[in-house]
């Protein structure tokens, strides 16, 4: 079940009724905001992108009065955004780059003029305290560990196609061995050293941390614990120390109140990903590009 919410949202998924869009008729009369009864679909309570949009992106427009934000999930939210383009109805989601929708569907990121989403992000890897010590090879592994948006939306397209999370990290590993020989180049193997990660149940999540997985087991002879949790967890667990590592801090912007609530208390070994952007998205069908049309809907 979705869920409304008043107020701000981060980034989210929002069904938008536009009178026009790329020449079909939408069903429904009056103003877009009307259509749409002013709701925007967005995925996890509590996530960096729900808080953005919630209090920085729809107070920092003058939104906050009239629209409501649908608290879901990445998966809740790219059902609602495939139902609507199939029907070629309006629809506004909270979206972001690199992501397999941007493969599947003809979209656009709304302008964000004011920069409230806080423009390009880096997503980093951070480690617990020790680990250096305790795992030194797989640190020198995580350290090494460094992609782009091409490879991490080539992953994400060979799980919506139907792969398995793993059988899509092994066809990817086999398809780009100078890349992944570089994050292993001078990496002894961990010899059934186990080793735990933490990661949000999102589209990009997903695919870098079992391409990770992949390659620390079947090139380096660890054993990895996957744990999916929610985002505070996430950081939470790296920083008691309950888990060594996570490769999906989204910085400066996302996950900067984890940032500071934890900061001294875990290691951070820098972006392993640069190009991450967050804003709202629609169909390219839809006629509108920026997120100040908003107010006037």
């Amino acid at each position: 079940m979705l869920k409304k919410l008043s107020g701000v949202t981060l980034a989210m998924a929002v069904t938008i009724g536009l009178t026009a869009c790329g020449g079909s008729e939408t069903s429904g009369s009056g103003s877009l905001g009307e259509q749409l009864d002013y709701e925007i679909v967005g995925i996890d309570p509590g996530s960096g992108l729900m808080n953005a949009t919630l209090n920085n992106v729809l107070p920092g427009y003058g939104l906050d009065e009239k629209w409501k934000v649908i608290e879901g999930s990445d998966t809740a939210m790219t059902a609602e955004l495939t139902k609507a383009i199939k029907n070629e109805d309006p629809i506004i989601v909270t979206g972001w780059v690199p992501h397999w929708i941007f493969n599947e569907f003809d979209l656009k990121m709304l302008e964000d003029p004011k920069e409230l989403y806080g423009g390009e992000e880096y997503i980093h890897t951070l480690v617990r305290h020790g680990l250096q010590d305790d795992l030194p090879e797989a640190y020198k592994f995580l350290d090494q560990f460094e992609w782009g948006p091409e490879e991490m939306q080539d992953v994400m397209v060979k799980i919506q196609s139907g792969k398995s999370e793993q059988e899509a990290a092994e066809e990817w590993v086999a398809e780009n061995a100078d890349l992944v020989n570089s994050w292993t180049e001078g990496v002894k193997p961990g010899n059934g050293e186990e080793i735990s990660m933490t990661y949000a149940a999102w589209a990009d999540s997903i695919a870098s941390n079992n391409v990770v997985k992949y390659v620390l087991e079947k090139k380096l002879e660890y054993s990895v614990n996957l744990i999916q949790v929610e985002p505070g967890a996430m950081w939470a667990g790296v920083s008691d120390g309950s888990v060594d590592a996570m490769i999906g801090a989204a910085l400066p912007t996302t996950h900067a109140a984890y940032y500071k609530k934890f900061e001294g208390d875990f290691v951070d070994l820098g972006p392993n990903f640069t190009g991450l952007k967050n804003g709202l998205v629609v169909p390219a069908y839809m006629d509108i590009d920026s997120i100040e049309d908003l107010q006037d809907l």
